[in-house]
């Protein structure tokens, strides 16, 4: 079951009130949304959006979607589309937005798609199966410059070039299919002392993967922008992110907006989770909440 991370610090800095709105751009199991419903009953509503149709799927059928009941719509699409969403559902007024950009533990244990290297998958790691790009697809077709591209901007990536390299042999032996067998081509580029250290030899890879499939540095980008054009004035924006990229860029973003003084930066410092919060959801370890409000 995906843990909400960060609730209570959620609930405090968005602050809902009864009867108002708020947009939940990742909803995934309803975790954040169902704690924000029981304070904005009995006339807010909740707008959850979710890539992912199976997610949505999973959340229709169960007990939890019966708690909702009519103060929630659902919607199947990006949150690269915010404004589009909110015109075609009449979405008005919103008084918070979040943003969860982590991956759920859906996407690692029940999806099937290959974004952990713990599992033996296909190389799919798209959050909707409706988009084209694969991961397949860039390990077996990309130019290996384009690969060590990626490998260094998406997953910070020491050995960017040897490992592009290693899989640009590997798939002239044959076409790449599964992380298990990714996993051995990343295995031969890494020197065996670095093999067993605190963090798994294929990580950043993998990470990068998924952010190219994805595009999620694009989209985040645009779901910020969009956010901050939709939400009312004294409304408040909360992201959770898990990586150094993702952070980096909703700080920059925060702060260009501060300065132009639309909104106002509420978390001088990321919200990281308490030793209480780690103890039952390791998962939460790498977690940073910002919250601005528009002005």
């Amino acid at each position: 079951m995906h843990k909400p991370v960060l609730l209570k610090e959620v609930l405090e800095y968005l602050n809902p009130q009864p009867n108002s709105n708020f947009i939940d751009c990742t909803i995934n199991g309803g975790g954040h949304s169902l704690e924000i419903l029981k304070r904005i009953k009995p006339e807010g509503k909740i707008l959850g959006i979710e890539w992912d149709k199976e997610v949505i799927e999973r959340l229709e059928s169960s007990e939890k979607r019966k708690e909702f009941g009519e103060n929630l719509i659902l919607v199947n699409d990006s949150y690269s589309n915010l404004k589009d969403i909110i015109k075609k559902n009449n979405f008005y007024s919103v008084s918070g937005i979040l943003f969860d950009l982590g991956l759920s533990s859906w996407d690692l244990e029940g999806s099937g798609r290959g974004f952990s290297f713990q599992k033996d998958e296909p190389l799919d790691m798209r959050y909707s199966r409706e988009s084209i790009l694969t991961a397949e697809e860039i390990v077996n077709r990309w130019p290996e410059e384009d690969l060590v591209g990626i490998f260094r901007e998406y997953g910070e990536e020491r050995r960017a070039r040897p490992i592009a390299k290693a899989i640009c042999a590997g798939r002239k032996r044959g076409i790449i299919k599964t992380t298990a067998e990714l996993v051995e081509v990343i295995k031969r580029a890494v020197p065996t002392r670095f093999q067993f250290g605190r963090t798994h030899f294929a990580t950043r890879i993998f990470q990068a993967l998924r952010m190219a499939v994805n595009d999620e540095l694009g989209n985040a980008r645009k779901g910020l922008e969009a956010a901050l054009d939709v939400i009312a004035p004294g409304g408040r924006i909360a992201v959770i992110s898990f990586h150094s990229l993702e952070d980096r860029l909703v700080k920059h973003y925060f702060r260009e907006k501060s300065k132009e003084e639309v909104l106002k930066i509420l978390t001088k410092k990321p919200v990281v989770p308490a030793e209480e919060e780690l103890m039952f959801n390791p998962r939460a370890r790498s977690a940073k909440l910002r919250v601005v409000e528009k002005i």
